[in-house]
């Protein structure tokens, strides 16, 4: 579980990164990442989960006033300054042109050589109008196109503008980066800035306490460190830059403690499948038995996730604790490709992801499942005896692949296998016979009599 934080990506709003400040320029929900700008112009794509897990980020509190959307005033032409509203103004020329054939928009006010062929609104269509006006402004010199405010204008964002324009007028084709930036928080001195930090770092290892607690805390180092006389905001103030700088500290304390430790070699990115298989091993909710007229027991399921794409390669279901062993055969399990189940229809079976199924069933001598199987580079596992045995160190050898431990107090390490439990629990679990809940408290009266699924068939179910 990782500090839930409230990070605003919306175009316009600002962000933190590694300690510098970058704007929201463009979003691509549909690819889950967006494309910031520096202050120096430059312009990197990151995702959602990247920015959101990344340790260093957090949100600006010196934001376009229209892109953060934190209840200020409405964006209003007066916010521009003279040169951007001009670059508004030709913006809207130009969706003119498109609409009516006119840059003026009026039929009775023509341009020199309006309305041009590409633009005539009588032999042209809306669509074709606008494909030229992205050709048209593709083959402006890039220089000009980027002092115009015309760069990299696309299909799309000609709607967008367009949609913005008959909202809001000549103030929804300006760019929100040319509006007025926010003051950010004027009475945060840097006496203050150094009493929140400070009292942040003690909270951190104390016990939980609420906002007004934190706020007597930090004008109680206010007045010892610099004196009495010192100006300390009021506690509205103080609650909003806490949630900018730590978030809103809606986690438990040992989760923003191991939220905290150094890492040693930063965040990593997966951006590969068979990059890192996450294995984790938890106590079956279901109570199944061992044969059919045998007596209930509880089993260990074991699951391995790939990060990258999230798919369950490999599963495994032990009647006692999961020994070295049985992780080294779960391995052996991702590696190979898995025989199709009897009463498995077509659509279970290996598609097309760049190999034919008849080559992967010719080297595997059946008909392979459409299960994903590759050699894992690296392992993550967690602190148990069983993953630091002898033999997975052997295995780790055999198979060329790391099996490193994830960080201590560090959960979201395996965060994809950790959510998977909780979603196959719900999916899945909770509509079985034998299901013993989440804990003591929620168990029904008697599980172990309701239990009539054998270990067989409950593989074969969960493998379904």
């Amino acid at each position: 579980m990782s500090t839930a934080r409230a990070l605003d990506l919306s175009v316009g709003a600002g962000a933190v990164l590694d300690d510098l400040e970058w704007i929201v320029e463009r979003r691509e929900p549909h690819l889950g990442r967006v494309q910031l700008v520096g202050p120096d112009g430059s312009r990197q794509r990151l995702t959602f989960r990247f920015l959101v897990n990344h340790q260093h980020c957090r949100p600006s509190s010196r934001t376009s006033g229209s892109g953060a959307g934190r209840g200020r005033q409405p964006a209003s032409v007066g916010g521009l300054k003279p040169d951007r509203r001009r670059l508004a103004e030709l913006r809207v020329a130009h969706l003119l042109e498109v609409k009516t054939g006119f840059r003026s928009g009026d039929p009775l006010r023509p341009g020199p050589g309006e309305p041009k062929p590409q633009y005539h609104p009588e032999t042209t269509t809306l669509t074709e109008r606008r494909l030229a006006k992205v050709a048209e402004l593709k083959a402006l010199n890039p220089e000009e196109a980027k002092l115009l405010g015309l760069a990299e204008v696309g299909y799309r964002t000609l709607i967008r503008w367009e949609k913005n324009r008959s909202r809001f007028g000549l103030i929804g084709c300006a760019d929100d980066r040319w509006l007025r930036e926010s003051g950010g928080h004027p009475s945060i001195s840097e006496q203050v800035r150094e009493a929140i930090f400070a009292v942040r770092a003690e909270t951190l290892h104390r016990s939980r306490v609420d906002g007004r607690t934190r706020e007597a805390m930090i004008h109680q180092y206010v007045r010892e460190t610099f004196g009495p006389d010192t100006a300390v905001p009021g506690y509205h103030t103080l609650l909003r830059v806490w949630k900018e700088w730590f978030g809103p500290s809606g986690s438990r304390q040992r989760y923003e403690r191991s939220a905290q430790l150094p890492t040693k070699a930063g965040h990593v990115v997966v951006h590969r499948p068979g990059q890192v298989v996450a294995l984790d091993s938890t106590v079956l909710p279901v109570m199944v038995r061992e044969c059919v007229f045998g007596d209930p027991v509880k089993v260990h399921l074991t699951l391995a996730m790939d990060v990258y794409t999230h798919s369950l390669c490999a599963f495994r279901l032990t009647l006692v604790s999961d020994t070295s062993v049985d992780v080294a055969m779960l391995l052996r399990d991702v590696m190979l490709p898995l025989p199709m189940p009897a009463d498995w229809g077509e659509d279970m079976e290996w598609p097309y992801p760049g190999l034919p199924a008849a080559v992967v069933a010719e080297f595997a001598g059946y008909e392979v499942a459409g299960l994903p199987f590759f050699a894992p580079e690296t392992v993550t596992t967690d602190h148990g005896s069983v993953y630091r045995n002898h033999h997975l160190v052997d295995v780790q050898r055999v198979l060329g692949c790391n099996i490193l431990p994830s960080r201590v107090l560090r959960p979201t390490d395996k965060q994809v296998v950790e959510r998977a439990f909780g979603s196959i629990r719900s999916l899945l679990f909770e509509h079985l016979l034998g299901y013993t809940g989440v804990d003591v408290a929620d168990r029904g009266a008697d599980p172990e009599g309701d239990a009539t699924w054998t270990i067989e068939q409950m593989e074969h179910v969960i493998a379904t």
